[in-house]
């Protein structure tokens, strides 16, 4: 699995011109499926992310992650929105090749696991429409973008 993880103010997801989800103050995750991935691959980004010391300490250093700062009260919240693109291979060519994402029966119950393991860990938790054709706009805090791949760690 593989997740574009922004800090974000806010983010929504628009679908056919209307308002779908939106959230304040935490995680934007573009999250991608590849064929290989399991529950196992779901259930550690989950955790990794929930732990990401991304979010900056009373001495402005990036050093709290989303489980701390929802264990302080404070607001952190998830949009998560599946992004397959994130899965295409480039290499040698111009024109992507997605054969390394997922197909749908296996992408979706593994995107809906790893959203569910977000919510059990107590984040307020949106989403976009797997397979939608979504509009998503966020307002990046930072700017701090990371990618976690689970192949890579």
């Amino acid at each position: 699995m593989i997740a574009l993880i922004q800090r974000v103010t806010n983010a929504s997801v628009e679908i056919e011109g209307k308002m779908f989800s939106e959230t304040q103050n935490g995680f934007l995750i573009l999250l991608g499926v590849y064929t290989n991935d399991t529950e196992k691959e779901a259930e550690f980004l989950a955790s990794k992310v929930a732990k990401l010391r991304i979010f900056e300490d009373e001495n402005g250093k990036m050093n709290l992650s989303p489980l701390q700062l929802i264990e302080s009260g404070k607001i952190c919240e998830m949009m998560v929105v599946s992004q397959f693109t994130l899965c295409a291979d480039c290499k040698g060519q111009n024109r992507p090749s997605f054969i390394n994402a997922a197909r749908p029966e296996t992408a979706v119950p593994l995107y809906e696991y790893f959203v569910n393991l977000m919510k059990e860990q107590g984040f307020c938790v949106k989403t976009g429409e797997f397979g939608a054709e979504m509009k998503v706009r966020l307002l990046n805090d930072g700017p701090v973008t990371i990618i976690l791949d689970t192949d890579k760690l």
